[in-house]
């Protein structure tokens, strides 16, 4: 068997019609969800950063950017994918610890308005790249995270598969589009270092890369035919143990779009677990956070890997630090995007109290890892009583969902400032299998318009 062929009979084959009603309820609260975030992020430095070089670039007139006005296929791409993954609150799945909305919907969403297709196209494209790329994630995870960002080198996956279905493509040439989207896979962790606006530009390179893959297969340009498992392929290169057999299990039976997560708090997932436990401690026994002895959190190590960071010298670090989000679900109750600014990063409250959060790998959440992300919380108070609390899931978890409703509000809270109506992109979302993408494209470019300066 072949993984990449497999792949692309899956993708090639499967039609809006096989699409159950469910998923296609929640491919719309998918694509719902990550507009949100590229709206909320795109007047963030790093997406005006490549908006000027993309404006110095030039490029022809094809699809719409979150920023305002329309450009190239691939510098749509390169804008809205970096603008829905900047603020921190975009989809995620937990076994492949892939952001796929930030990755596949962008790039879908430029090539169905470029090619003037349908929503039903659009809902199908997103489901497929969501489903390759969580299955390539699962086959490598967690030994390929360590170093790599699944997002990026996964997700590129993804997007390509979602630009061949909506290209119609032919088996050979959706295996052309994943070979070339398997040898631009890339994107190192490195950059958590330092707190660096590398991260936007991982799922922007993911999208465009991904995008370029599919449209030179429509050219018919060659790739490797087992860019999965070739003995230089993906697997082999970049992971320390991987398990084949996760791309083609129960492949055609279920929909792993349905195994998505969506984000309550504006910081990175890793750190959600425990500020769900924290939060609740908080509520459910009255307490105020100068009553705080001390903040225990046991979870497993890709926590502290990546969020283990006690002094976070930028708003965007503050994001990716265990201690810096404990300390402010603590004070706040809360963890919105209006809640990680300047002032809160220096506040003498907040940096007291992380001095008083200590976090250590538990077994039970190790063990657990990647299938749960979860956490344990003991905090101690001054007068030495200790409350306790734990989850396997986080909000927002299949197995904690957020409602529809909770997704719609979430939308309209993202947006408050950056949209004219919220309510009209919500209904034209939530219907888009009854109208083409460019007139939803069209009523976004019309609200962005309305934003210019006069």
């Amino acid at each position: 068997m072949i993984l990449t062929k497999t792949l692309a009979e899956y993708a090639n084959k499967i039609s809006f019609e096989d699409l159950p009603d469910e998923v296609v309820e929640f491919t719309k609260l998918c694509i719902l969800d990550w507009y949100g975030s590229a709206l909320a992020g795109k007047d963030e430095k790093p997406v005006q950063s490549i908006k000027e070089l993309l404006n110095e670039w030039g490029g022809n007139e094809q699809a719409s950017l979150v920023t305002g006005g329309k450009s190239s296929i691939g510098n749509a791409c390169l804008i809205n994918a970096a603008a829905s993954h900047t603020v921190e609150l975009d989809d995620i799945h937990k076994s492949s610890i892939i952001h796929a909305g930030t990755v596949v919907i962008p790039a879908a969403v430029a090539v169905a308005e470029a090619y003037q297709l349908s929503g039903r196209e659009l809902i199908t494209a997103v489901a497929v790249g969501y489903e390759i790329c969580y299955r390539i994630g699962e086959a490598v995870s967690p030994s390929h995270y360590y170093y790599w960002h699944n997002t990026a080198t996964c997700g590129t996956f993804g997007s390509a598969a979602a630009v061949a279905k909506l290209l119609n493509l032919s088996v050979e040439q959706t295996m052309y589009a994943l070979g070339n989207a398997g040898t631009q896979a890339a994107g190192l962790w490195e950059f958590i270092e330092d707190g660096a606006n590398t991260k936007q530009l991982h799922t922007a390179k993911a999208a465009y890369n991904g995008s370029l893959a599919a449209l030179l297969a429509r050219k018919d340009f060659t790739s490797a035919s087992k860019i999965l498992e070739g003995k230089r392929g993906f697997f082999n290169a970049m992971s320390e143990k991987y398990d084949p057999d996760k791309i083609t299990m129960n492949l055609g039976n279920e929909f792993k779009i349905m195994e998505n997560s969506f984000k309550i708090h504006a910081s990175c997932r890793h750190t959600h677990p425990a500020m769900d436990c924290i939060l609740d401690i908080m509520k459910e026994n009255s307490l105020q956070h100068d009553q705080i002895q001390n903040i225990s959190i046991g979870t497993y190590q890709t926590v502290l890997n990546i969020t283990d960071n006690p002094a976070p010298k930028t708003v965007y670090a503050s994001k990716f630090s265990s201690q810096f989000c404990a300390a402010l679900i603590a004070v706040k109750s809360s963890a919105s995007l209006s809640d990680f600014n300047e002032e809160i990063l220096h506040s003498p409250t907040i940096n007291e109290l992380m001095k008083k959060v200590d976090v250590q790998v538990d077994p039970y959440f190790e063990n657990a890892y990647p299938q749960k992300w979860g956490a344990k919380v003991i905090i101690t108070i001054k007068d030495g009583r200790t409350f306790i609390e734990s989850t396997d899931y986080p909000k927002g978890d299949p197995e904690k969902a957020a409602s529809r409703k909770e997704l719609i509000k979430k939308f309209k809270t993202m947006t408050r400032d950056k949209i004219q109506d919220a309510e009209e992109q919500v209904d034209a979302i939530l219907r888009l299998e009854e109208i083409h993408v460019s007139e939803w494209i069209a009523m976004e470019v019309r609200e962005e318009s309305c934003k210019q300066p006069q």
